[in-house]
């Protein structure tokens, strides 16, 4: 996530009375957003120096209002920023509300001549939005209280995705404090950001109950009429929006994910990608919710701006009777007569552990350009150069329980049901005693082995096609589950013999998570030090998207959850 700034405070007006301490609330704030490490603060005040412009010039930032128009066109002609990334806007000085509209006065602004000398917040926030953050904060101490017109109101307006926090509520005036050198505004507001622990300010809730609190004390104190700071969120799913993501709590994040899940089910996709991604930066990639439902939100943005097929293609399509043939990929198969097709373990107790034989040979791993997330790019042929039996079904409470004596899962609903609740780790200790039991050398897949085994020579979506309407013959996921897993085997499996490949549960892999896993990903797994793992196959929870052959996930290696589980591999010696 990136933080970009633009801070402006102006003292010296031509044509409204000055001002004492705004430049000194810039600075304050211009320091706070460097100490926290912002990539880019632009700073405009009485006395600031230059700046170098986009063209390679050089560009006065004295807060006239040609310097400024000219700042906010040549600087916000281009997206800099992504989605997750922030832009913060302070302004201390001047402002006026005139016929419903808000406008900040550069140092030369005309109160007569609002149309020609001031700066609506509206062009403002217009020209913010296109440096490409999906989230602009706009903090604005411009009540001041000199002048009959000095500012009274403003903050009140409104604007698409934008955060407004104003220094007073309207009908009121906001003062500077000689004491504090400051705006008791401004003030309060870097004391706030600056607090650690369980009473910081990370959220725009807190943060505006905290503003409106300190403000009135401060004011109080200093023998100051009162000034209630004023909060305008739009849209309202954005007051628990998390602002400084290494401070946030596990409330913080269980509210944004309430309002993400929200926005998911009213199909505001855009919202809830929005969302969605500041809950996975808040919780640090290990929220497997928000990974999901990030996935889900890219997936319906970028079919919504898919142009339709041509008429031709429809028309062929239409005429396959419903039934999509899986695209083929020609796999070399040696001859495996030497190895049975298959094997059953004993594990005693009438406990059985089902293996099936999968040949070598090379596929294309990853998803297409235009499919899937930009972690399963680019799409790479990977070869397999040893035969391998991979479980027929995931790892069943039955068997956990004969291994390892004790069933740790959720759904204790039946001997035939996937274990889950087990990390990366439990799987290894799994597995240890099941060596130990059998004498063989068991282990978890590869990420190439899963996906080769799941495709069985199929490069489409699923392994049984494309279409993600047949997905509920073949898998148990978001659609049809019924929030609960499944006896493994109850739906169609590939064409392999494997069941349960995309969804009952995801399925852990003996790999560490690399980002760039074209030129790691091989037969052999990638292990190292890592905490990372990785994931695959979607599960109950999931949605269609998510259960696709190529789809990649990277929980922590100590995560247990409810749709987490894992089968076994084993290479022929």
């Amino acid at each position: 996530m990136a933080d970009w700034a633009l801070v402006i405070g102006i003292n010296q007006y031509q044509n409204l009375q000055s001002l004492q301490y705004a430049v000194n609330d810039a600075e304050l704030m211009r320091n706070y957003f460097t100490r926290a490490g912002f990539e880019r603060v632009f700073y405009f005040t009485d006395n600031s120096p230059e700046i170098s412009s986009p063209n390679g010039g050089y560009v006065s930032t004295v807060p006239t209002t040609g310097n400024l128009f000219s700042f906010l066109h040549d600087f916000f002609e281009q997206p800099a920023l992504n989605d997750g990334d922030n832009f913060w806007f302070f302004f201390s000085g001047h402002g006026i509300r005139d016929e419903g509209k808000d406008y900040l006065m550069p140092c030369d602004g005309n109160p007569r001549l609002l149309e020609k000398t001031a700066i609506s917040t509206q062009y403002i926030t217009e020209r913010l939005r296109n440096c490409g953050a999906d989230n602009v904060i706009l903090f604005l101490d411009a009540c001041r209280n000199e002048g009959a017109k000095a500012g009274i109101g403003i903050g009140a307006g409104k604007y698409q995705g934008v955060i407004t926090i104003a220094s007073c509520s309207p009908k009121e005036k906001s003062y500077e404090i000689e004491q504090l050198g400051h705006g008791s505004f401004t003030y309060a507001l870097e004391e706030a950001l600056r607090i650690q622990g369980e009473n910081n300010c990370a959220t725009v809730e807190r943060l505006e109950r905290r503003l409106k609190t300190r403000v009135r004390e401060i004011n109080r104190f200093h023998q100051k009429p009162d000034q209630s700071p004023y909060t305008v969120v739009e849209p309202a799913s954005k007051y628990h929006l998390i602002l400084l993501p290494d401070q946030a709590n596990q409330t913080d994040i269980d509210l944004l994910k309430l309002d993400a899940f929200r926005a998911s089910r009213q199909k505001d996709w855009r919202l809830a990608r929005q969302l969605w991604r500041r809950v996975n930066i808040a919780a640090r990639g290990s929220d497997h919710d928000a990974e999901e439902g990030l996935a889900e939100a890219i997936f319906r943005l970028r079919n919504m701006s898919t142009p339709t097929a041509p008429k031709a293609q429809a028309k062929e399509i239409s005429g396959n009777k419903g039934k999509v043939e899986p695209r083929r990929l020609e796999v070399f198969k040696p001859k495996t007569d030497e190895l049975p097709k298959s094997f059953v373990e004993d594990l005693g107790n009438g406990v059985k552990l089902e293996m099936v034989l999968i040949p070598k040979g090379s596929f294309l791993m990853g998803s297409p350009r235009g499919e899937g997330r930009g972690n399963e790019h680019p799409q790479h042929r990977v070869e397999i150069t040893q035969e391998f039996y991979i479980g027929k079904y995931q790892i069943t409470q039955g068997q956990w329980q004969t291994v390892m004596g004790k069933n740790p899962s959720g759904f204790q609903k039946g001997d035939n049901y996937p274990v889950e609740q087990v990390s990366w780790d439990d799987c290894q200790n799994f597995l240890e005693k099941l060596n130990q039991k059998t004498g063989k050398k068991y282990r978890l897949p590869s990420e190439a082995e899963w996906e080769y085994a799941c495709r069985a020579g199929t490069k489409t979506k699923y392994y049984f096609g494309d279409n993600a309407e047949q997905l509920k013959t073949y898998a148990w996921f978001r659609g049809n589950a019924g929030q609960t897993t499944h006896p493994v085997g109850e739906k169609q499996p590939n064409d392999w013999g494997l069941y349960d490949m995309h969804g009952n549960i995801w399925e852990w892999c003996e790999d560490s998570w690399e980002d760039n896993y074209q030129d790691k990903r091989t037969q052999k797994p990638l292990v190292n030090s890592s905490d990372r793992k990785v994931r695959r196959g979607g599960a109950w929870s999931s949605y269609p998207e998510i259960c696709r052959s190529a789809a990649r996930f990277n929980p922590s290696r100590g995560a247990r959850h409810f749709d987490i589980g894992f089968r076994v591999v084993v290479t022929p010696q």
